[in-house]
């Protein structure tokens, strides 16, 4: 005959103690990563709406960028256009069809163009060596609104 052990409960209390405390442990545990997790997380879905930028400054004396040899073309071509064709109101459609117009042209058609683009850019240029000199040496113009309030 072989011995059997009294029957007790599902488990003796040193083993159910131990395993739940591992069981807490675990869970405690698992809270923490998802905790850290959530943590890591929300910088990252925090940004929904992108954070306002301060408004650039814009030097107002600066001079402007000049066109391209394809705006100076669509110029001369807008006009002709809508004289051609009065009923033509949208920019889109003189657009589209100056832009072929451009493809299909020689380069000999465009030298005017591209003439009158480039004599424009060294105007900028010019313009810019000055502008930057200007600035570099202090002496760029204060408004006279500014200059009047500072005495």
């Amino acid at each position: 005959m072989t011995k059997r052990a009294p029957k007790s409960g599902p488990l003796s209390p040193s083993c159910s103690g131990g395993s739940s405390r591992n069981l807490e442990l675990a869970v405690k545990s698992s809270e923490g990563a998802r905790r850290s997790t959530r943590l890591r997380l929300q910088p990252l879905r925090k940004p929904k709406t992108s954070p306002k930028k301060k408004p650039v400054k814009l030097q107002t004396k600066m001079p402007k960028k000049p066109a391209t040899a394809f705006f100076f073309f669509l110029d001369d071509f807008r006009k002709q256009y809508q004289e051609e064709n009065p009923d033509v109101k949208s920019m889109r459609e003189i657009g589209k069809t100056c832009g072929e117009k451009w493809k299909t042209m020689t380069y000999e058609e465009k030298v005017k163009y591209y003439d009158i683009a480039t004599e424009k850019r060294e105007e900028f240029h010019r313009a810019m060596t000055e502008y930057t000199k200007r600035m570099e040496s202090g002496a760029h113009d204060e408004s006279e609104t500014d200059s009047d309030y500072s005495e």
